[in-house]
């Protein structure tokens, strides 16, 4: 229930935040929108989760809400960038390559992927 509420929370910030940094570029292909929603996100979570690990400041319930729920609803970009900088920050340098190229490269893939299969219906 707490990650579905802060998800719906996150996911409405996320479209308007989008949407507002898109009509301010007005004029361009590139989606500048999304883009500034994964950057914010990334940059939000670092801080937070950077905060969190060195003072130990939330529990257990709120770091559902904020961490898996607000800003997993922002971006889930933000949750890939941490675990991978945690990834490196542990010392696992190779699972954290891993991580960032199977993330992108299957990503990209699976919506080709999805892509092709809809234009074949």
């Amino acid at each position: 229930m707490l990650v579905g509420c802060g998800g719906f929370a996150g996911a409405v910030l996320r479209y308007l935040a989008a949407v507002w940094v898109q009509q301010w570029a007005q004029g361009t292909r590139f989606p500048v929108g999304t883009l500034a929603v994964n950057v914010t996100g990334c940059l939000v979570i670092g801080l937070l989760g950077g905060w969190a690990d060195h003072i130990e400041a939330f529990r257990a319930e709120t770091r559902l809400v904020v961490f898996i729920g607000v800003l997993g609803g922002f971006t889930t970009f933000s949750s890939f960038g941490y675990e991978t900088m945690v990834l490196l920050r542990d010392g696992f340098a190779v699972a954290a390559l891993a991580n960032a190229g199977l993330q992108l490269s299957l990503g990209m893939l699976a919506v080709w992927a999805g892509y092709t299969a809809a234009s074949l219906l």
